[in-house]
């Protein structure tokens, strides 16, 4: 049973270690604390004695997340984002990790001042992507798009007034009238 509980540890201080920054010191001292608060569990659940938890008044061997200190203009950076909730580090803020702090991207960006078009991703991730689209001639098709749109509105609105129908009143609202002669 003693391997198993250093593996739950090793789980347990893993976890952590990845989602933080943690020194080889701090590490093994956590790694310690953890199995060691996992055996005097054990044992107490065996000797069916409640466990007595000390008031402790040394630090935590977990550090803080950094998020709590940083400015949100520094939260996007190069290869990760750094969730300004929750300290979690990512390439990209998705709507599913915001619905967990029951946010969504207009919530969190007004929250924490970005604009609207500030994307929630890795700078290196938007330089790829805006990378591929214009491999892929985007920009070049959304002009040629926007422009037959352009026309296709003219020619449409040319049609009803060769037709006699008079144009909507910016006034009153919504409704075509005919001509009546």
């Amino acid at each position: 049973m003693t391997r198993k509980l250093l593996e739950i540890a090793a789980d347990i201080v893993q976890t952590h270690a990845g989602s933080s920054k943690m020194s080889s010191a701090e590490i093994t001292t956590s790694l310690r604390m953890v199995f060691q608060t996992l055996r005097e569990m054990q044992n107490s659940e065996a000797t069916g004695i409640a466990l007595a938890i000390p008031p402790t008044t040394e630090e935590s061997p977990f550090p803080e997340p950094a998020s709590k200190t940083l400015a949100p203009q520094d939260s996007i950076q190069e290869n990760k984002v750094v969730c300004l909730e929750c300290g979690a580090q990512m390439r990209q803020l998705t709507a599913k990790h915001l619905a967990g702090h029951v946010m969504d991207y207009k919530a969190y960006k007004k929250k924490y001042g970005f604009t609207m078009r500030t994307p929630l991703a890795a700078k290196s991730l938007t330089r790829a992507r805006s990378k591929a689209a214009k491999q892929r001639g985007l920009p070049e098709n959304l002009t040629k798009f926007i422009e037959a749109k352009r026309q296709e509105k003219a020619r449409a609105s040319a049609k009803t007034e060769a037709q006699g129908v008079k144009g909507v009143s910016k006034a009153k609202g919504t409704r075509l009238k005919k001509k009546t002669s």
